[in-house]
């Protein structure tokens, strides 16, 4: 899943800087629906990965059945608090 193309289909652009905040809360929702639905591991842990970045993920036992995704949700956590700028 390329980013962009998340953006796009979510929001309806690429530029987060143009996402009205209706759209943004819009979009938020039409990504929980479809991590709900998403059966395959990687595309789940993409929109759970885009809605953590938003600060709209899911708590991770919610969405992560499988111990090796959780993981890798903690340490997606880890790097992006790292590369936050401070």
């Amino acid at each position: 899943m390329d980013f962009d193309d998340q953006l796009r289909r979510y929001f309806g652009t690429a530029d987060m800087e143009a996402i009205a905040p209706p759209a943004l809360a819009s979009g938020i929702e039409r990504m929980g629906v479809d991590l709900g639905m998403e059966q395959d591991r990687g595309r789940r842990f993409a929109l759970w990965s885009l809605m953590y970045l938003l600060g709209a993920a899911p708590d991770l036992d919610a969405v992560f059945k499988n111990a090796e995704d959780r993981d890798a949700a903690r340490d997606f956590m880890d790097l992006m608090d790292k590369a936050a700028p401070e």
